[in-house]
């Protein structure tokens, strides 16, 4: 029973067990814009605010690959535009010994749900230091919108979900 519990090491001691680990997160780009200050200050209305989330990922090294999560926000009334943010937050994340096919989920999926409540952070923080009540960004569900795209994918391609 302990054997079976017991790491898989080769002959030569080698560890061959799956590992996966955040080695930095970081801002990469970021900005932010109040084109009608101060006069947005006195604008009754509230402004309708449009989010837009994008994932890309690279492989940076061997065993290191980069997930970065960009969020765009555009606050607009009608007196005009609010305020625009735009980030770019990354993430190096070292994988050795995964799968091939459990890379991409990852890196799509959990890497940015990993890095998602620092990016919010970055978010509310960045909007009330523009003058504005602090804006809080709803979880997202990654994981899940990752395999709901794979399988419209998949679907669009006529392939029977799971066996791509």
């Amino acid at each position: 029973m302990a054997d079976e519990m017991a790491p898989d090491f080769t002959a030569n001691g080698e560890d061959t067990q799956p590992q996966i680990g955040m080695i930095a997160q970081y801002v990469k780009d970021f900005s932010f814009e109040n084109p009608n200050a101060p006069n947005v200050y006195s604008w009754a209305a509230q402004p309708q605010i449009d989010v837009q989330f994008n994932l890309a990922t690279s492989q940076i090294g061997e065993d290191v690959h980069e997930t970065t999560l960009k969020i765009d926000i555009t606050a607009e009334g009608a007196e005009g535009v609010a305020f625009r943010l735009e980030l770019l937050y990354g993430g190096l994340f070292g994988i050795r010994n995964v799968p091939p096919e459990a890379v991409q989920p990852f890196l799509l999926g959990e890497a940015p749900r990993l890095l998602f409540p620092f990016a919010r952070r970055v978010v509310a923080d960045a909007v009330r230091d523009g003058g504005f009540p602090p804006l809080m960004l709803d979880p997202i569900d990654f994981n899940g919108l990752y395999f709901q795209q794979l399988e419209q994918q998949q679907a669009a391609m006529g392939t029977p979900a799971g066996e791509a």
